[in-house]
């Protein structure tokens, strides 16, 4: 797969069906093309950001979100907080898919938790939780899901909060020091 193939997968079997039962669903599948393996021989951390990216896409196709909505509507979702945990390194050639699960909603923005998996060993390779705001394009300014969108939504969260939270989510970034016992004061 040629780097301008990656935006242009779909997982067009993913239904909202699959959204609505209790268990995180895979949006995203693909193998890890030797294009994205940077010079310590794993893949590169920016091509973590586009499956993360790709897999938010699909997801937001499947709500009502998506392409079609923004070209119809004028307005879309924009991604305003993300943070990525590296945990197993992945390669080239190896299988991988993102799973997502949907961990809170309002009026204005979605809040969501992603996996992505070495599908052929089975581990989980990095995860990455986002927080987007739904955007007028035309005025460029937050405004309202549409509200059967948001009921929509509501339905996915119900299901996804039967789902055990991922010990990641709002995780805190920083180096955690041991005190030490010359810095302890007598």
């Amino acid at each position: 797969m040629n780097t301008s193939e990656i935006w242009h997968h779909s997982m067009s079997d993913v239904t909202l069906d699959a959204l609505l039962a209790p268990r995180p669903v895979t949006l995203y599948e693909t193998a890890v093309d030797a294009e994205w393996v940077d010079f310590n021989g794993h893949m590169n951390v920016a091509y973590y950001a586009i499956l993360f990216d790709r897999a938010l896409d699909n997801f937001l196709d499947v709500v009502g979100l998506g392409h079609e909505y923004t070209r119809r509507e004028g307005s879309s979702m924009f991604v305003v907080e993300s943070h990525f945990t590296y945990q197993k390194e992945v390669l080239s050639g190896d299988p991988v898919a993102v799973r997502l699960q949907l961990l809170d909603r309002d009026r204005k923005r979605i809040h969501c938790f992603m996996e992505l998996y070495q599908v052929r060993d089975g581990f989980l390779a990095a995860t990455s939780e986002q927080i987007a705001v739904h955007v007028d394009l035309s005025a460029r300014k937050s405004t309202s899901i549409p509200v059967s969108t948001v009921e929509r939504l509501g339905r996915i969260l119900e299901a996804h909060s039967r789902i055990a939270r991922p010990k990641e989510v709002g995780h805190k970034i920083g180096i955690r020091r041991k005190p030490s016992v010359d810095s302890k004061v007598s």
